[in-house]
C-alpha cells in the first residue's frame, strides 16, 4: 500500500531526492573545474616547455655572439700589437712592455726615423678603455707614424701637438681625448727636443746617477681648439737613458686610499729600468687581479 503526502516516508524520500540533485550539481561543477584545472595543467606545462626551448635557444645564440665577440676583441688585440715597432737593435736603442688592462686599451707607442739625423719618439694614453679608446689610439700613432699631418715639421714637437690638437677634436671623437709625449732626437748634436700634452713626465737617467724628469705644459689633445705648446730641450749624452711611460705605470693603490707618489715611482726606476722587473714591483703594490689602468714603458739607451 502506497504511502500518502503526510506519510513521513515519503516525505523523508523527497528530502533525499533534493539532497542527492544538491549533490550531483555540487559533483558536476566540481568535474568542471576539475576538467578546467587539468586543461590549465597541460597547457602551463607546454608553455613552460616552450619557454624552456625559448630559453635554451636564447642562451646557445647569447653563447655564440660572446664568442664571436671574443674573437673579434682578440683580432682587433692582435692588430693593436702588431703596429707597435719591433725593439731597435741600432743605437738609440729600445726596450718596451705594454699591458692593457682591459682586452683593449687606449695606450700605444712608436718611434721612427724623420730624416738621417732626426729620429721621433712617442707615447699616448687615450681617455678610457674598449673598442673607441683603441682605435683613436690606432688612428692617431698612424698619422703620427705616416706624418699625415698637413704643413707640419715633424722635427717640431710642439707643432706637433698643435697639428694633432687639431686633428682630433674631442667632439668629432665621441668626447675622447688623449695625452702625449713626443720627443725627437738630433744625433748631430746630442739634442733632444719634447713637448707634452696632459702626459706624465718622462724620466731621463743620467749614467751618473742623476735623474730628471721631462715635460712642458699643456693639457690633453683634443680638449680645447686652438691651444699653444712650446717646446723644450736638454742634451743627451752616451750612456743616458730615456723612459717614457703612461700614468698606468705608476697610479696604484699602497694602500686603502693611498696612491703610489710619482717620485717613489721615478727612484725605482732610476734604480732598475727593465719593464718586466718594473711591472712585477707595480703589481706587488697593486695587489691580486688586474692593474687600473694600463701599463706602458718605453726605454731608450743612448
Amino acid at each position: 500500500m502506497s504511502g500518502s503526502a503526510n506519510d513521513p516516508a515519503s516525505a523523508t524520500a523527497a528530502e533525499l531526492t533534493a539532497r542527492l540533485l544538491v549533490v550531483e550539481e555540487e559533483l558536476s561543477r566540481m568535474r568542471a573545474e576539475f576538467d578546467d584545472l587539468t586543461l590549465l595543467y597541460q597547457a602551463t606545462i607546454e608553455h613552460g616547455e616552450a619557454v624552456e626551448d625559448q630559453l635554451a635557444e636564447s642562451n646557445l645564440e647569447l653563447q655564440q655572439t660572446q664568442r664571436r665577440l671574443s674573437e673579434e676583441l682578440t683580432e682587433a688585440a692582435n692588430y693593436i700589437f702588431s703596429i707597435l715597432p719591433e725593439p731597435r737593435q741600432s743605437e738609440p736603442r729600445t726596450q718596451w712592455l705594454l699591458l692593457p688592462s682591459t682586452e683593449l686599451g687606449g695606450d700605444s707607442f712608436g718611434y721612427h726615423e724623420i730624416d738621417q739625423d732626426h729620429i721621433a719618439f712617442y707615447l699616448l694614453d687615450v681617455c678610457g678603455h674598449g673598442v673607441g679608446a683603441a682605435l683613436l689610439s690606432v688612428t692617431a700613432i698612424n698619422v703620427l707614424r705616416s706624418a699625415a699631418l698637413p704643413k707640419t715639421d715633424f722635427r717640431d714637437p710642439g707643432a706637433v701637438l698643435m697639428a694633432l690638437n687639431d686633428a682630433f677634436p674631442m667632439e668629432r671623437q665621441n668626447n675622447m681625448y688623449f695625452t702625449i709625449w713626443y720627443g725627437v732626437y738630433q744625433r748631430s748634436t746630442g739634442t733632444l727636443r719634447y713637448a707634452s700634452a696632459g702626459h706624465p713626465a718622462s724620466v731621463l737617467c743620467k749614467p751618473d746617477g742623476g735623474v730628471h724628469t721631462l715635460s712642458t705644459p699643456g693639457i690633453a689633445i683634443g680638449m680645447m681648439p686652438d691651444m699653444p705648446y712650446r717646446s723644450a730641450q736638454c742634451m743627451i749624452g752616451s750612456g743616458d737613458r730615456l723612459h717614457l711611460v703612461s700614468d698606468g705605470t705608476f697610479e696604484v693603490e699602497t694602500g686603502p686610499g693611498e696612491m703610489l707618489e710619482f717620485e717613489v715611482f721615478v727612484g725605482r726606476l732610476s734604480r732598475s729600468g727593465d719593464p718586466q722587473e718594473l711591472l712585477a714591483w707595480v703589481r706587488g703594490l697593486n695587489g691580486p687581479g688586474p692593474l687600473p689602468d694600463d701599463f706602458s714603458l718605453l726605454t731608450i739607451d743612448f
